[in-house]
């Protein structure tokens, strides 16, 4: 009967331990998973803390900040005023809404690395932003929001808000899986590959492919190979604005 007893006991402490260790485990996973589901700011609405200008020095008189938006303004005719991230990214989804003036152009780019002899979109690949309906583009790969030069959406229902009015972009990177996606105004816009052969064709039909004889040819010998790299805003020499921008590591 006793033995019994210190049976059942033993039984018992065994049964709480497990259940103990389930316990933990459950939770440690639910704060994995809840750590994975948290944005973070990297544009505080207040300053320019997290940022540089590309050629490393503060970010210049052309950027500014009201209401929780960060504006570029075009005062002068060279573009080249880009923003850059401090820190670096490899897989990771953006979010952000813009908003261009009329007949405005400007560019998400990631994965740029800064190399004083080029800009942000000698490296980085560039989401698109323009006023579709008044600004240039030189064929249907550099309407907002395609992967400039690259890949266009081919969905119907997507919608691009005219110039004054707020868009809303996420971009997906996720290196895993070797997927690039972008979704705009709600809407799935494209995927791409991230590397591969896929990509080297998408490159080799773009101003960026090495020896192009494109009138546009950009000499980009590094173009997209980068893996970890800043999310940059560019100055295309015309006015836009930013606002809720934020980033989820994968």
């Amino acid at each position: 009967m006793k033995n019994s007893k210190i049976l059942s006991s033993l039984r018992m402490k065994n049964l709480v331990c497990r259940l103990s260790t389930i316990t933990l485990l459950i939770l440690f996973i639910s704060c994995s998973e809840k750590s994975n589901d948290e944005w973070t700011y990297i544009f505080d609405g207040e300053t320019f803390n997290g940022w540089h200008s590309y050629d490393g020095d503060p970010v210049g008189s052309q950027w500014s900040i009201n209401n929780g938006e960060l504006i570029f303004t075009n005062n002068d005719d060279e573009s080249g005023h880009d923003i850059l991230t401090d820190k670096e990214y490899t897989s990771f989804e953006l979010s952000l809404e813009w908003n261009v003036s009329k007949g405005g152009n400007s560019g998400i780019f990631y994965g740029v690395k800064q190399i004083p002899e080029f800009s942000a979109f000698s490296t980085g690949p560039e989401i698109q932003i323009l006023d579709n309906d008044n600004g240039y583009a030189g064929s249907d790969l550099e309407y907002a929001p395609s992967l400039f030069d690259l890949v266009k959406s081919n969905n119907s229902n997507l919608k691009v808000n005219s110039y004054g009015s707020w868009n809303h972009v996420i971009l997906k990177i996720d290196h895993q899986n070797n997927l690039g996606t972008v979704k705009f105004n709600g809407e799935l816009a494209f995927t791409y590959p991230l590397s591969g052969t896929e990509w080297d064709k998408l490159v080799s039909k773009s101003k960026f492919a090495l020896g192009s004889e494109r009138s546009d040819a950009t000499y980009a010998p590094d173009f997209g190979k980068f893996k970890t790299g800043k999310i940059a805003l560019q100055d295309h020499s015309t006015d836009v604005k930013f606002r809720n921008i934020k980033i989820r590591e994968l």
